[in-house]
């Protein structure tokens, strides 16, 4: 397996279209960035569920999983599964978030995710954050929309089970959910360590990468 490094990322951005849709798609690359670096900036956009009970979960579980990390997270109050009628409102929050950060490492949506409102959130990156690296993350659900991904990030065991754990404790609103569960998480994990030739990992997707094999 071929391994490019991308230096230790002091700044990252992380967005998603509904509260959970980070933890989900990329909690355990939280979990090891945060506890790897001390201190690391970490600048969270949610779109939807502003002022519910949602942004609470979001609030406690995004300080779970980046712990000892300097987190901002702002969450909007768009309607959940509407963003492609909320586009200038969607497109102006990701616009500010570039504004206030100029992150080493964004962590957002598949350009092909089945979900409208992760779809088009992930459109909206590559127009704010033109010269960084975007890394896709994906989100299991019942649309089965899972493909080849590019860019894996190994987790050990325990980061895992602790994602796992986290996505359990702190997302009550989802629980009811038939697809919200340990299996589900954690096979996933599992199946993109297999490819990678890790135990688990999580993966992701590259649109545009820029290499510098010169030195």
């Amino acid at each position: 397996m071929i391994g490019l490094g991308a230096g230790r990322p002091r700044r990252i951005v992380a967005v998603g279209a509904h509260c959970d849709d980070i933890a989900i798609g990329a909690g355990g690359t939280l979990l090891t960035l945060c506890r790897a670096q001390p201190g690391i900036r970490v600048d969270a956009l949610v779109l939807s569920g502003g002022g519910s009970e949602r942004e609470q979960e979001e609030q406690a579980a995004l300080a779970a999983f980046c712990p000892d990390a300097d987190l901002r997270l702002t969450v909007h109050k768009l309607p959940d599964g509407r963003l492609p009628a909320h586009w200038e409102e969607a497109k102006a929050a990701v616009e500010e978030l570039r504004e206030r950060s100029d992150p080493d490492l964004v962590l957002a949506p598949r350009t092909d995710d089945a979900h409208q409102d992760h779809r088009g959130l992930a459109q909206l990156i590559p127009t704010a954050f033109r010269d960084h690296l975007v890394l896709g993350y994906e989100i299991v659900k019942w649309d089965g929309d899972l493909g080849r991904m590019a860019a894996y990030q190994p987790l050990p065991a325990e980061i895992a089970e602790e994602k796992v754990r986290l996505l359990q404790e702190h997302y009550a609103s989802q629980r009811h959910r038939p697809w919200y569960d340990r299996e589900a998480f954690l096979g996933l994990a599992r199946i993109r360590g297999i490819e990678c030739h890790e135990r688990y990992a999580e993966a992701f997707a590259v649109t545009k990468l820029k290499l510098n094999l010169g030195g």
